[in-house]
């Protein structure tokens, strides 16, 4: 007869020990308390968002959007504001994006280690702390004081006083832009420093100059990252009120209720309205202002920036996908 069989253990060798059962339950227990406080964050912004749109229901429709403000803003809608936004947004862009995307590109790629970068990149994080009413106070000096002035004796005419330049789109989104350079400029060089190292070695050993590199590898695989700084700036942008208070943004300016006048209102030299400026004059100096109208503008305005905002991870995500590596 066989041998019989050898006894088969009665403990599962694959079973966690205690230890590890106990590190299994703390971690799990630390999951729930992190999403204890996640919860703590997010259930008071959302119970605060449906009551800013729950109150500003009657007044939500497209008329409120295309309508220009009447009556101090307590009747019409927010056509001129909401172009005005739309305007500083795009303007901010246009000089704050190339500037910022330059600079990083310089600071990561082309400029040595030494005392002179760390102190470029040490002042870029200390002005992303400064209050944005110190970026107000700044542009009130620069631009409307020091730059306005030499701009209209350039353009002088004696005939025409009607063209003389104001602080208006030009010089708030001048301050705007500087207000949000530190932000562009580390965004981008943190995605540029994602791109590896071998990556440039590749290229650089086939030929390629230290730009062509830059822009056919390094670039393209660093969108995402650059975007990121892209949708910071423009939240900021819409939602900002101190740097246009005093650089270009007024509370009332009348526009046309039709034709071109209404899609293109305001000159780069000449005052505008915007939506943080007109909220935030609407709620506290206009009295008996009806509270729709100003939940109504403070739907819009969040509204705004989150339509961008989603757009935009839209976007990066979908760069993302598209890495090579």
């Amino acid at each position: 007869m066989s041998e019989p069989c050898s006894a088969i253990p009665s403990e599962n060798p694959f079973a966690l020990t205690p230890l590890e059962r106990r590190k299994k339950a703390a971690a799990r227990r630390n999951q729930w308390i992190m999403f204890g406080f996640c919860a703590l964050l997010i259930i008071p912004l959302v119970l605060i968002l449906v009551d800013i749109f729950w109150k500003a229901a009657p007044v939500l429709s497209l008329d409120f959007l295309w309508q220009n403000p009447v009556n101090k803003g307590k009747e019409g809608g927010l056509w001129a504001p909401l172009v005005g936004t739309f305007y500083l947004v795009v303007g901010s862009l246009l000089f704050v994006a190339p500037v910022g995307i330059f600079a990083a590109i310089y600071l990561n790629e082309y400029a040595r280690e030494g005392w002179v970068n760390r102190v470029i990149g040490i002042t870029v994080t200390s002005l992303a702390g400064v209050p944005s009413i110190v970026h107000a106070l700044f542009g009130l000096g620069a631009f409307v004081l020091g730059m306005l002035p030499a701009i209209n004796r350039l353009l002088a005419d004696p005939a025409r006083p009607e063209t003389r330049w104001e602080a208006g789109l030009l010089t708030a989104s001048l301050t705007v832009a500087v207000m949000n350079l530190p932000v562009i400029i580390t965004s981008t060089r943190e995605a540029l420093g994602a791109v590896p190292q071998s990556f440039r070695e590749a290229c650089w050993n086939l030929g390629a100059t230290r730009w062509q590199t830059i822009r056919t590898i390094v670039l393209p695989n660093s969108l995402s990252g650059i975007l990121t700084g892209i949708i910071l700036v423009v939240s900021r942008a819409a939602g900002e009120t101190a740097p246009i208070l005093f650089t270009g943004a007024t509370f009332f300016k009348f526009v046309a209720d039709s034709g071109t006048a209404k899609l293109f209102p305001y000159g780069i030299g000449e005052p505008f309205m915007a939506m943080s400026m007109h909220l935030n004059i609407i709620s506290n100096q206009i009295s008996q202002m009806p509270e729709r109208m100003k939940f109504g503008s403070a739907a819009v305005l969040i509204t705004l920036i989150l339509a961008i905002n989603s757009l935009a991870i839209a976007l990066r995500v979908w760069l993302r996908g598209r890495k090579r590596w």
